[in-house]
């Protein structure tokens, strides 16, 4: 049987939670299912005591239990935890809190054995997707303005350590290793992040590879490799062992820093040097602002996650040698729009829940190249 966490799909038009059991013919049957008030719309698993926490677009949070075989359902308690859509959740055993954000604008931390609520922060923007360290317990939240808030959360107070800021559109996923103290984000601006939070270096590489926004995210931590999801039905994983660049930081100037042309808002220099100014473009490998004669060409860098080509200035890409476009990344179809992704490591397993209403299991084994069970795999 396939651990529990990955077949229990939830889409947010649909008002049931279902157990799904894999028969001795291999195909997978509904087991028990649950009818919800309202959809649902966040899952939590507990897989060593199962417990289950569904959120739901009310903004309740129910918990149930699973039995031992998996054949019966009971329903524990409702926690009134949100105004609106809940948008993620996570359970910490050691605490035994239950972590959530929503479409409220909030993360909310509850006591699950007294079902009361502990402690509420908000944001300007709604909170979209959570990840929670349990040892220090410290939450990341990521929000439609495209910022991630790092938080510490105390029994009945929180305090917010800092806000990351590099991604130009609403964060969709979120992911923490906790042995690295990385984070990774992807979100609707196509791009992936990593955070070098242990080290306090913020943003430390940029993965441009996706076509569409990315919908999920998973590090696998022996492997050193990111699964990525996006909407279009691509996934891609990411070789992260290795050392790459970072992409930098774009530089602002009033005029092309190669042949120094005045850019259409340098009125003065278009008066004085009597020429008409151009658009502002910037090099993704050394950063620097240009104009379009001087960022003529195309390159992919995959070093610096560009895995398909970007605008680079003419001097940066003759610099760039054939290998140097040498793809760190391998690209999959999902031929269905994911919109969720969960992964089992330890068995090399994935599921991705579709828009079209599908659930797909992957075997990854030939792609990540190991189990935990059973160690590395000739690659």
């Amino acid at each position: 049987m396939v651990h529990l966490q990955l077949l229990l799909p939830l889409f947010p038009w649909h008002r049931t939670i279902r157990v799904w059991l894999k028969r001795d013919s291999g195909q997978y049957w509904p087991s028990i299912y649950h009818t919800m008030a309202s959809p649902c719309s966040a899952m939590a698993y507990h897989h060593d005591s199962r417990r289950i926490f569904v959120g739901q677009d009310n903004g309740a949070i129910m918990e149930f239990h699973i039995s031992e075989d998996f054949n019966k359902m009971n329903f524990v308690k409702t926690y009134p935890a949100h105004q609106n859509r809940v948008s993620a959740i996570t359970f910490s055993l050691a605490s035994e809190w239950l972590i959530s954000t929503g479409h409220d604008k909030c993360i909310s931390w509850m006591c699950t054995r007294s079902g009361s609520m502990l402690g509420r922060h908000y944001f300007t923007s709604w909170a979209s997707c959570l990840q929670y360290d349990h040892e220090t317990q410290h939450a990341f939240v990521g929000d439609y303005s495209g910022q991630i808030t790092l938080l510490k959360l105390e029994q009945n107070t929180c305090s917010v350590i800092t806000t990351l800021k590099g991604h130009e559109g609403s964060i969709t996923s979120l992911w923490w290793d906790p042995v690295q103290r990385l984070l990774f984000s992807g979100a609707s601006d196509h791009s992936i992040i990593m955070w070098d939070i242990g080290g306090r270096k913020g943003r430390t590489l940029l993965l441009q590879g996706h076509h569409d926004k990315v919908q999920a995210i998973c590090y696998i931590q022996l492997t050193r490799q990111l699964v990525s999801c996006s909407a279009d039905g691509g996934i891609a994983v990411w070789n992260m062992d290795i050392s790459r660049e970072e992409a930098p930081q774009w530089l602002e100037s009033d005029s092309c820093q190669k042949c120094e042309q005045p850019f259409f808002w340098n009125i003065k220099q278009m008066w004085d040097t009597k020429t008409i100014g151009l658009r502002q473009h910037h090099c993704r490998k050394c950063g620097q602002a240009v104009c379009g004669k001087c960022s003529t060409k195309r390159s992919s860098y995959p070093i610096m996650g560009f895995e398909f080509q970007v605008r680079v200035c003419d001097s940066c890409y003759e610099s760039i040698k054939d290998e140097d476009r040498t793809s760190l990344a391998t690209f999959h179809e999902g031929k269905h729009n994911i919109s969720h992704m969960s992964m089992d490591i330890s068995r090399g397993l994935m599921v991705t829940c579709g828009s079209d209403r599908i659930v797909k299991i992957w075997d990854m084994t030939p792609v990540v190249g190991c189990s935990l069970a059973t160690g590395f795999s000739s690659r």
